[in-house]
């Protein structure tokens, strides 16, 4: 395990409280639904990267079925007991699911790896994915990388994805929008969403 993603995962498990209480109960109906509206109904979902479980109740109150995975031991606890779904500890470099889920939602979480790494996460959420199966992805707007406090990050702006996804033909860009953040403390912090879809190449 790399210092970055060491580092990052200890923030998580010693500041769980605090991170649960700021992103349980916000509202990120709009961002779900839509993605929602790509997958068929009652449809299979990889949480990845899940936090609070948040994303994995609502889901799964809409008739989803959900796996749910997380890299941080104690956040595995708590979104456990708020689904009442059985949460994978799982790193992201450690997924071996294949053809496997109609969507991937990984919310505000992948930021977490380095710029080097994000190729191999990629990679395995596309042999993870179903043909014709979509990813939901987030990352803080911007390029930086490296630790801001105490959690590793990379950020993307729009030029900057759109060049990276170039390495895999398998993924079309479904729609990619930025917002800013829900948390009204944090309402001036710009984010990248994106909503991609694979497809077999001939």
């Amino acid at each position: 395990m790399d210092h970055g993603t060491m580092k990052t995962l200890t923030y998580y498990n010693e500041k769980t409280d605090e991170f649960v209480f700021g992103t349980q109960t916000v509202d990120f109906h709009d961002t779900q639904d839509l993605f929602l509206s790509f997958l068929p109904k009652g449809s299979s979902i990889l949480d990845f990267g899940c936090g609070s479980g948040r994303d994995t109740r609502y889901f799964l109150e809409k008739g989803y079925h959900v796996v749910a995975t997380d890299g941080s031991e104690e956040l595995c606890k708590v979104a456990s007991a708020y689904t009442g779904v059985q949460v994978r500890k799982l790193l992201f470099q450690e997924l071996q699911d294949e053809n496997c889920y109609d969507g991937i939602w990984a919310c505000s979480s992948i930021l977490h790896v380095g710029r080097t790494e994000q190729p191999d996460i990629f990679r395995r959420m596309i042999l993870a994915l179903k043909e014709q199966g979509y990813i939901y992805t987030s990352f803080k707007y911007g390029a930086f990388e490296g630790f801001r406090g105490e959690r590793y990050f990379t950020d993307f702006d729009e030029a900057g994805f759109r060049d990276f996804i170039r390495a895999f033909p398998e993924l079309t860009i479904e729609k990619m929008w930025v917002t800013s953040d829900v948390r009204p403390e944090r309402s001036n912090e710009k984010w990248l969403n994106i909503i991609l879809r694979k497809s077999i190449i001939s």
